[in-house]
């Protein structure tokens, strides 16, 4: 069965290529400039765009991060807890073989070891992935629906992926064939007829 990841399409996007922040900005400091506004939204995550990750021996923004489960998962615990959202987000949804020349690890984002985003990663939540060995997740970890119902009890904004662990690609993904979907789509495991 094939495997895939997921990455939000980008608004504005050269080429083919996802990215990383960090090579966008030598390249295209106009498409940097735009894409690490959202790092300046909140007083500690600025301090995300020096973080380090053990185990790849890079920055935060020298990897392309992607979701290793189906967005879906995310829309309908959004809507299930009644939180408004974008209907019809769209995401790539990548082979997983597209990261095979890249390294590449899970980073697994757990409750218990985030530091915030000013603290550093815990070496124990980064897991060198061989690409063999990847799987999606099926679901949402118990945290982030935790934490969704604790936010929208504060009324403002929040991050869509906290607690969701993350894949970790150093190097350039190619997105020339893969599928564009929206996270509204229910994918065939989640129809409860």
């Amino acid at each position: 069965m094939q495997s895939y990841v997921y990455h939000m399409v980008p608004r504005e996007m050269v080429g083919q290529e996802l990215m990383p922040l960090n090579r966008l900005g030598a390249m295209y400091p106009d498409l940097y400039e735009r894409y690490a506004k959202k790092y300046f939204d909140h007083p500690e995550r600025p301090k995300l765009l020096m973080k380090e990750i053990p185990q790849l021996n890079c920055l935060w923004n020298d990897v392309v991060h992607f979701l290793p489960i189906h967005p879906s998962h995310l829309y309908k615990a959004l809507t299930e807890l009644d939180i408004e959202t974008k209907e019809n987000l769209m995401f790539y949804q990548i082979p997983i073989q597209k990261l095979a020349a890249n390294q590449n690890a899970m980073y697994l984002y757990s409750k218990e070891r985030y530091n915030g985003p000013a603290g550093a990663i815990a070496a124990e939540d980064i897991i060198l992935l061989s690409l063999h060995d990847y799987r999606e997740l099926e679901q949402l970890p118990a945290a982030t629906i935790d934490y969704f119902q604790t936010e929208k009890g504060k009324g403002k904004n929040f991050g869509l992926f906290a607690y969701v662990p993350h894949l970790f690609s150093l190097g350039n993904v190619n997105v020339d064939d893969a599928e564009i979907i929206t996270w509204n789509q229910l994918i065939p495991s989640m129809n409860t007829n």
